[in-house]
């Protein structure tokens, strides 16, 4: 059975190879292979979008002009900042290259992030999609396989979400043609090349971190996957091929982009840790350790007890009251709600919202009428709306039990939010002086992280250092 249904789905990927999809992409129509297409369409619905306008314009800046100079000058690319706290970057087949914010935060200068983007393009000129489809299939395959077997989706979102590719990487020989392909780009468009191997240390840095922090834990390490996971620190291929590019022909060559001091200000603000959109929809509640969230009209107060959640209108006047208990399985949604309502039950329908199934109608009794639904998501939730002008109020009402759905991932509260800025260091101080009062986890090994000073080091006077607000 597990053979068939690995043969299935690979059939039906190789089916889809060749089919394209329109999406839109900065505000712009993009056409993409179908596979392409939808890990876009999962990463804009499950991790989103860094809304920055000034620095997204200022990544596209720099990869137009790495673009130019590649050897596909011609070629259709994309580039988005996601609002993602991880440190990587990848590439996805038909151009589309993701940076996570969280990656901008360690990088130090504009040629550093230029080395990135050159590296993810690199990955597209050379075909390295295309190399790699038969690999990535059998992953995707395997994934769904266990995802179908085992009921968990935690598998299949780790091998299916970003492409495969940046689980597993692309390999040595495919890493080190971007490298290769990279800083050709970066030298024909006027960067200093060797900025590639510092951020090879600020990546190496954070595993450094990573392992050092479950060690003292005595948690498993685990193994560092994505962005130049295959290189070690002083590595000695990769840096043949820097110095390579980097002894290139120099005649008619840009001078060096680089403007001082404007990575640091594109930068300032950015946020660090968790995203600060995560949860910002005001006519929204969200209920992180139950994992939902429903609309409710504008200026509804939302407050939870250990009994219940109740949503009322400002003056009081219209409630909705939704109240837990356990999944029976032997009766559907509907026949609870049946058999929860006193007197007669109306307009009944079922209910779907990102798969969870539902159903409400209208309670009567003389001439109380009030909107009554059934939701489960890991329980069963119950929802009893009431009005003293129903009529006017149940659109509201029924809107809270439509729009039920488990939290995105990307509303999902991971820590808190920061804003990145930019000090001089006064005179005297270190990192430790600089980290007091400072509001997250081991203050002082992070402001070492993002200033490229892990494990030890201390700031100079003067020098312009990142720091966490």
């Amino acid at each position: 059975m597990l053979r068939s249904l690995i043969v299935v789905t690979l059939l039906a990927l190789i089916a889809g190879c060749g089919s394209t999809s329109t999406v839109t992409v900065g505000g712009r129509a993009v056409n993409l292979p179908s596979d392409a297409a939808d890990e876009h369409e999962k990463l804009i619905d499950n991790v989103g979008i860094y809304d920055d306008p000034e620095l997204a314009a200022y990544v596209n800046e720099i990869a137009d002009r790495l673009v130019a100079n590649s050897s596909m000058p011609d070629a259709e690319f994309t580039f988005t900042i996601l609002d993602s706290p991880d440190i990587n970057a990848f590439a996805l087949p038909g151009g589309m290259i993701y940076i996570n914010r969280g990656l901008l935060a360690y990088l130090e200068s504009e040629a550093e992030l230029a080395g990135v983007i050159a590296h993810e393009i690199g990955h597209i000129t050379e075909h390295h999609h295309r190399r790699r489809k038969t690999q990535s299939m059998t992953t995707q395959a395997a994934a769904v396989s266990a995802y179908i077997l085992t009921g968990s989706g935690d598998l299949y979102d780790a091998t299916s979400m970003y492409g495969a590719e940046v689980i597993s990487g692309f390999g040595r020989e495919m890493e080190l043609e971007a490298d290769r392909a990279g800083a050709v780009f970066m030298h024909k468009s006027g960067y200093d090349v060797d900025s590639m191997l510092s951020v090879i240390g600020v990546l190496k840095d954070q595993e450094r971190y990573r392992r050092a922090v479950a060690k003292a834990s005595g948690k498993p390490t685990g193994t560092y996957h994505g962005l130049y996971a295959s290189h070690p620190r002083n590595d000695l291929r990769l840096q043949t091929v820097i110095k390579a590019a980097g002894d290139l022909a120099s005649e008619d060559l840009p001078e060096n982009p680089e403007i001082p001091g404007r990575y640091r200000r594109e930068t300032e603000g950015l946020v660090v840790g968790a995203s600060a959109e995560a949860q910002g929809d005001p006519l929204r509640y969200y209920h992180n350790k139950l994992d939902f969230t429903f609309e409710h009209p504008e200026n509804w107060d939302v407050s939870a007890t250990a009994n219940s959640i109740v949503a009322s209108s400002p003056d009081g006047r219209d409630t909705m009251t939704i109240r837990i208990t356990k999944v029976d399985p032997e009766q559907s949604p509907e026949e609870t709600l049946s058999a929860t309502v006193s007197g007669d039950l109306g307009e009944l329908e079922a209910t779907e919202n990102q798969g969870l199934v539902g159903a409400t109608g209208i309670a009567s009794a003389g001439a109380t009428q009030k909107r009554m639904g059934v939701v489960d998501h890991r329980y069963r939730y119950l929802f009893e709306g009431a009005s003293s002008d129903f009529a006017t109020a149940d659109i509201g009402l029924k809107t809270i039990i439509t729009s039920f759905r488990p939290l995105f991932p990307r509303e999902k509260k991971r820590g808190e939010s920061n804003a990145l800025t930019y000090v001089q260091v006064p005179r005297g101080a270190t990192f430790s002086s600089l980290s007091a009062g400072i509001r997250v986890p081991d203050a002082e090994n992070q402001l070492r992280l993002i200033n490229g000073y892990y494990p030890n080091g201390e700031p100079r006077t003067g020098d312009w250092i990142k720091v966490l607000e």
